[in-house]
């Protein structure tokens, strides 16, 4: 009988890279990966915990790069920053077409992997833009522009690069309340920081106590240009919506009671 193997790991990119090299490398079968903060325990399963190591990591992407279009490349990323429930035995099972077939297997959509991976991918840069679209920057009493958002996927990694070239003369944290983590830009470079915020904090406001006074001037000041700039005989409410979905409106101040 085959052992069943789960392979447990960080919950990083790089983590699952070196989760395929160990399936090639041990030559695993039947397998099953999970990050090991969402990991279940299984009577069927030999399990382990899989160490990240950079090298292998890099070892993998790069034969992947050999074998797939940098467009494909991106979607693959994209499809696991989605986070969805196993997605990592899709995207190993996408990975070891991948390897084996002599072209690339990226728009063969008759195969249930690479058409999960392209939705995915697809969903994801979609949410994407909406965050550039919709973060809302606030400056706080010591300088630095604070926005929070709670993205349906973790889209900060693609999103920093849009924000470091459009404010590259500020600095600026971007955190993500929904995993509890953010972007910091000390205008030298980007790093990823993690808060505990005080339990009365209230992420839809602009308090006096956290943001600067010219800050709530701001709000002000903008909420009457969003008023004044409305046309009533011409608000399509159906057609906003789809556009600016209501989740996101309560990071914008825009859209905030006053």
């Amino acid at each position: 009988m085959t052992t069943r193997f789960t392979l447990n790991y960080d919950g990083t990119f790089d983590g699952f890279l070196t989760c395929v090299f160990e399936v090639y490398e041990k030559k695993i079968k039947i397998f099953n990966i999970q990050n090991i903060a969402v990991a279940q325990d299984s009577l069927f399963a030999q399990s382990y915990a899989v160490q990240t190591e950079e090298v292998k990591a890099n070892r993998v992407w790069s034969s992947l790069k050999k074998r797939l279009t940098p467009q494909a490349c991106h979607q693959l990323y994209c499809a696991f920053l989605s986070e969805r429930t196993g997605i990592e035995d899709v995207m190993l099972r996408y990975i070891q077409k991948s390897l084996k077939s002599k072209r690339s297997i990226a728009t063969d959509f008759s195969d249930d992997d690479v058409l999960k991976v392209a939705q995915l991918a697809k969903m994801v840069n979609r949410e994407k833009h909406r965050m550039e679209a919709f973060i809302r920057f606030r400056l706080t009493k010591n300088g630095v522009y604070f926005a929070n958002c709670d993205p349906d996927f973790n889209v900060l990694p693609l999103i920093r690069k849009h924000f470091l070239k459009r404010y590259a003369d500020q600095q600026w944290i971007i955190y993500d309340l929904k995993r509890d983590y953010g972007l910091y830009y000390n205008l030298h470079k980007v790093d990823i920081v993690n808060f505990q915020f005080d339990k009365n904090f209230d992420p839809t406001k602009t308090s006096s106590d956290m943001f600067d006074e010219d800050e709530l001037v701001f709000q002000t000041l903008w909420r009457d240009y969003f008023k004044s700039t409305n046309i009533k005989s011409r608000k399509n409410m159906r057609l906003h919506i789809q556009h600016v979905p209501k989740r996101y409106w309560k990071y914008l101040s825009e859209k905030l009671p006053e």
